[in-house]
């Protein structure tokens, strides 16, 4: 009897330790389970992505070639592909001795210009065009296009002539020139014939700012303005010994309202200055 009541007291004990192992074994698998389900985070709402050393659901690393290399996150740059490069300008060797000579004149003015692309619309145009933005410390507003020829002409009278004038009738510099018109493809108004300025060798002056602030309309001043009067004569008379044509208020509507001065060759030399 006593050997019957020991066997079942050791077969208690080997099923409760039995059990006790079943449990752990069960919770272990639970959480290897769990721990393998994501590594993403779930309140962001992110996918999980797989960090083992091979990942197939990430993409490989693009190889780029050519300029993509230098610059990878622009669109337009294939392969093959390069970005566009504008026409080179026109390079002094391909230029004839007289624009060559022009250009070094303008460097000895002062003149802050610009070397563009030749110009040519139907019959108007300028082989060896300059864009003049200033004229020494003296803004042009805006940039004129014109010929060479026409840039130092024009550098040459705003040097000698129009700065000298401001300083001696205002006491001020000259800020800026603001111009209306430079080259432009157009036939002089109520005729047929090209304009001057569909050659790039006129320029038309609206107003001329100086230093002091003083801003002086190039329309005929009033009565009393003796000042502008004899400053605005001045410029102008002045201008009739550089330009071939000196056009401004009084000598028409069309030019009522500013200077037009060009560089138009006449064979009989005339200039014409009204």
């Amino acid at each position: 009897m006593a050997a019957i009541f020991g066997a079942s007291l050791a077969l208690a004990r080997l099923s409760t330790r039995a059990r006790s192992a079943a449990v752990r074994l069960t919770t272990g698998l639970a959480m290897t389970a769990v721990s393998a389900c994501t590594t993403g985070d779930v309140f962001s709402l992110q996918p999980a992505v797989d960090v083992g050393s091979q990942t197939a659901s990430m993409a490989e690393t693009p190889q780029y070639s050519g300029m993509q290399r230098l610059v990878p996150s622009d669109p337009y740059l294939t392969q093959a592909a390069y970005p566009r490069m504008d026409e080179p300008m026109s390079s002094p060797q391909q230029m004839p001795a007289s624009e060559i000579d022009c250009r070094n004149e303008l460097k000895r003015l002062g003149v802050v210009y610009q070397d563009i692309q030749p110009i040519h619309e139907g019959q108007c145009g300028i082989d060896f065009p300059v864009k003049v933005s200033a004229i020494g410390s003296v803004e042009m507003k805006p940039a004129a296009t014109l010929t060479c020829n026409m840039a130092a002409t024009f550098a040459a009278w705003t040097r000698n002539e129009l700065v000298p004038a401001a300083r001696w009738r205002y006491f001020s510099g000259v800020r800026a020139i603001h111009q209306g018109s430079s080259y432009s493809c157009r036939n002089i108004a109520g005729e047929g014939v090209l304009s001057e300025h569909g050659k790039g060798n006129a320029l038309d002056v609206m107003s001329i700012e100086l230093n002091n602030g003083d801003d002086i309309d190039v329309r005929k001043p009033g009565l009393f303005a003796f000042r502008t009067r004899g400053f605005l004569n001045n410029v102008r008379a002045d201008g009739c010994q550089y330009f071939n044509t000196v056009l401004g208020p009084g000598y028409n509507y069309d030019h009522r309202n500013h200077f037009h001065f060009d560089v138009k060759n006449r064979r009989s030399g005339h200039r014409a200055c009204r």
